[in-house]
Parts: structure tokens; C-alpha cells; sequence
């Protein structure tokens, strides 16, 4: 008999399902757990999503990936359970994270620390095969979590500047003398400053997470469904150099006042709308260059 120790595996009741390897109580116990942890987190985080214009896209982020789930169920359900212990760091970790993130009043660090919490709870109960399965919808996750302060103030700013580079640059086509300084753009009537509202991170978050979402249901290759989201970048910070270009041709040939209020505001869902025409061009063209192989089948 030798003097190696084996690790026991971790056991659990074995029921029909996709959640097998997690009886009810337990499952109800951690349901309660993650309720008293994340209840004011989670509140506050919606709390933004309403009020906050520029991550107004997360509220849909959730059901979206609900939905990814339901569609997947009948195969997720077919994946056999395997408990793994090898998850207890990894819950750890997401513990940790939310320790730092409540101590440090990093709201950031507190919200993702639920998205590491959650990977940890399925392998612990599911096994990493099944955190495989779901690996797309947990992770896409992350884009309902508002960036950092610092992080969006540091990308902000390039984005002001880039967009009044661009502007500069095209208005004088339309027979538009202007002078730029920084992210100021003076025309003969007035200047025109690129604020942070207008910097196009807005749309930016906003067009990436709908390109994801378009690529996921409009397309299986893995590898476009990529392209386009990384298209989405150039596409919003296109349309968005157009809507300050447009803006600045309302005040030179028709009203200076017409640069805010209304027509601000209905540029803004425009460009918007055009970015997403843009998006579906771009997939077009990607289709129509790389067609599919004959009797070749659209995967669910």
C-alpha cells in the first residue's frame, strides 16, 4: 500500500437536466448568497444604466445573454455534469475582487468581481466542459459593466481631438473655413467645441455591443462575427466625425442656433442609424467576397 493521497472528487446528486450536478437546495443557497452580496451592487448598476446616457446599452446586455442560453438549452442540457474543485480559487478570487472593490469604493472591481464569482460557481458544480458551453454569454457579460472612470475619461479625450481632426478636414470640402485648437472648431459664425458628449464614446460602446449581438444572430462563422466587431470601432468613429461635419454645415448655412437642442439631438440618433446601415454594408460585402462552400449548412 503506498503513500500517495488522492484528492476526493467532489459529489453531488445526480438529476436530469442541464443542472444535474446542482441539487435544489444548493442551488437555492447560493441563489440567496449571491442576492445578500450583489443586491446593492446590482441596484446601483441599473441605477446607471437609466441615468447614465453613455451605458444605456447594458440593460440589454443581460437579456441578451438570457437569450443565447434559451437558444442553447436543448444542447446545454445534453453536456454531462463533471464537479470540479479545481474552482475554489477561482471563487476565491471573485471574492477577493469584491473585498478590494468594496473596501477601495471601486465600483468596477465590485461588479466584475459577480462575473468571476459565476464562472467559479458553474465549474464548481457543472465542470469546465459546461463553462465551455456558456463561455460566449457569460463572457459577453462584461460589456453590461460600465468602464472605469479613469479609463473612460483617458479615451475620451484622443476621441474629442480625433473627431475634430476629421471634421477639419472634411468641412472645408463643403466650402467651410475653419481653424481648429485642440478639440475647438471656430467657424466664421461661431466655435464649435467637441465636448465629451460629443466624442462618440456613446455610440462607440453602444455599436460594438450591437455588432456582437447582429454577428451572433446573423452569422456563424466565428471569425466574421469578430470582423465585425471590430469594425463597429472605425464605423462610430466615422459617423461620428460626420455628425459634427453635419452640424457644422447647419451653422454655416443656415442657423447657428440650430447646432443644439433638436436638431443636435435628431443628428445624434441619425448618424447612429447610419452607423448601423454601415455595419450591415460592411457584413454584405464580407458575405458576398467570401461566400459560403456549396451544400455548406448555417449552424444554429
Amino acid at each position: 500500500m503506498g503513500n500517495s493521497v488522492q484528492v476526493a472528487p467532489l459529489v453531488v446528486r445526480k438529476q436530469s437536466g442541464s443542472f444535474a450536478g446542482l441539487p435544489v437546495w444548493q442551488g437555492a443557497a447560493v441563489l440567496v448568497l449571491l442576492v445578500w452580496l450583489y443586491a446593492d451592487i446590482l441596484a446601483r448598476l441599473s441605477t446607471q444604466w437609466i441615468n447614465d446616457k453613455n451605458f444605456q446599452h447594458g440593460i440589454f446586455v443581460p437579456a441578451f445573454a438570457v437569450f443565447v442560453l434559451w437558444k442553447n438549452w436543448k444542447a446545454l442540457r445534453t453536456i454531462e455534469p463533471a464537479p470540479s474543485w479545481t474552482a475554489l480559487p477561482v471563487i476565491v478570487g471573485g471574492l477577493v475582487t469584491l473585498m478590494l472593490g468594496e473596501f477601495g469604493a471601486e465600483l468596477f472591481l465590485s461588479r466584475v468581481s459577480l462575473l468571476i464569482l459565476l464562472a467559479g460557481l458553474i465549474v464548481l458544480f457543472h465542470g469546465w466542459p459546461f463553462f465551455r458551453a456558456v463561455l460566449f454569454p457569460w463572457s459577453v457579460l462584461i460589456l453590461m459593466i460600465p468602464i472605469p472612470v479613469i479609463v473612460f475619461q483617458k479615451v475620451t479625450f484622443p476621441l474629442q481631438i480625433l473627431a475634430s481632426k476629421l471634421a477639419s478636414v472634411v468641412l472645408p470640402v463643403f466650402g467651410v473655413v475653419v481653424h481648429r485648437e485642440g478639440n475647438v472648431i471656430e467657424l466664421a459664425s461661431m466655435k464649435l467645441e467637441v465636448v465629451a458628449a460629443c466624442s462618440g464614446i456613446r455610440s462607440l460602446l453602444s455599436l460594438v455591443t450591437l455588432a456582437i449581438i447582429y454577428g451572433y444572430l446573423m452569422e456563424d462563422r466565428n471569425w466574421v462575427r469578430v470582423l465585425l466587431a471590430i469594425a463597429a470601432i472605425p464605423i462610430a468613429v466615422t459617423a461620428n466625425s460626420f455628425r459634427i461635419v453635419g452640424t457644422g454645415l447647419l451653422v454655416q448655412y443656415w442657423d447657428p442656433e440650430k447646432a443644439e437642442g433638436f436638431f443636435h439631438l435628431f443628428e445624434g440618433w441619425l448618424i447612429f442609424v447610419v452607423s448601423l446601415i454601415m455595419l450591415f454594408v460592411f457584413h454584405s460585402v464580407i458575405a458576398r467576397i467570401w461566400k459560403r462552400p456549396a451544400g455548406e449548412v448555417r449552424h444554429a
